[in-house]
């Protein structure tokens, strides 16, 4: 088994694997070498758990187009209130856009909904990203915790590749729950750091109080044995990672850190080329 058990972010049904580890594997040996690390992981240390596939509609081509979606797909409740988070922390990370609630075009939820996705269209993060893209990551994210078959099966993919020879979890995003769940219900594994960059975990209400297992008292489960090391990344832009200090929902134990990402504050190759990155996964291998 690999070292280096890497699990990818939301958004990625059309890639694979090996795509997926082409720009990841040099993004961590960067890392590495920021960190003062000298010598180079081979790729053979280094694996990708994919669960992209799992969001493609049944008989769809990996290749094949996203189905069309608009404003009038995000539904009320839990995605509209995760999309008005992205907006709040957006409007706080750029001044150039309306915060929610500074006009009084805001009468009822489908306004609210077209309003919040232009605000977010001005944004630096969204740079580039489709309407339909974004609406896509938000929807994917509640089905993860929606679905019990699909987030099964997510987290099995991950837990397969859990062997005896693996140190580091690196986990993005979205991928940093199904790591997460993972590590939980996998008894006596061998990591010795996890990693989750541009995390959603610390999010109450939407993301924390639905993880599995259920947190007791405000408390999330620690992921593994009392030795496993547990480093939090983000930057102070990066919408999707709203909440950036875990400790006040999983202890103090998490060593959390902000970096600066650019206009691309939520890409997985900008978070794997910094030195607390790398600093971190040095120390798993150790």
């Amino acid at each position: 088994m690999a070292r280096i058990l890497c699990v990818h972010g939301v958004g990625k049904q059309q890639s694979g694997e090996r795509t997926l580890l082409a720009e990841w594997i040099p993004a961590l040996r960067d890392g590495m070498t920021r960190a003062g690390v000298t010598a180079p992981i081979g790729d053979g240390d280094v694996t990708m758990a994919f669960y992209g596939d799992l969001f493609l509609p049944p008989g769809q081509r990996l290749d094949g187009d996203d189905p069309h979606l608009g404003w009038w797909d995000v539904s009320p409740g839990w995605e509209t209130d995760l999309l008005m988070g992205w907006w709040g922390q957006a409007a706080a990370a750029e001044p150039h856009i309306m915060a929610p609630g500074a006009q009084n075009l805001l009468s009822g939820t489908s306004r609210t909904v077209q309003t919040a996705l232009l605000a977010l269209s001005q944004s630096r993060f969204f740079a580039g990203l489709a309407e339909k893209a974004l609406i896509s990551d938000l929807k994917q994210t509640h089905r993860y915790l929606t679905d019990p078959e699909l987030r099964k099966t997510a987290r099995d993919r991950v837990r397969a590749l859990l062997g005896p020879d693996t140190r580091v979890v690196v986990a993005h995003s979205l991928g940093s729950v199904v790591a997460y769940e993972a590590l939980c219900a996998t008894a006596g594994h061998e990591v010795r750091s996890f990693v989750t960059l541009g995390s959603p975990l610390g999010i109450r209400n939407l993301i924390f109080d639905r993880i599995e297992p259920v947190p007791v008292s405000g408390i999330g489960s620690w992921p593994g044995p009392p030795s496993t090391t547990w480093t939090n990344v983000a930057d102070e832009r990066d919408v999707v990672a709203l909440v950036k200090d875990l400790r006040p929902c999983f202890g103090p134990g998490i060593a959390c850190y902000l970096v600066p990402n650019g206009s691309h504050a939520h890409d997985a190759t900008h978070y794997l080329t910094k030195q607390i990155t790398g600093a971190a996964l040095a120390a798993g291998l150790r």
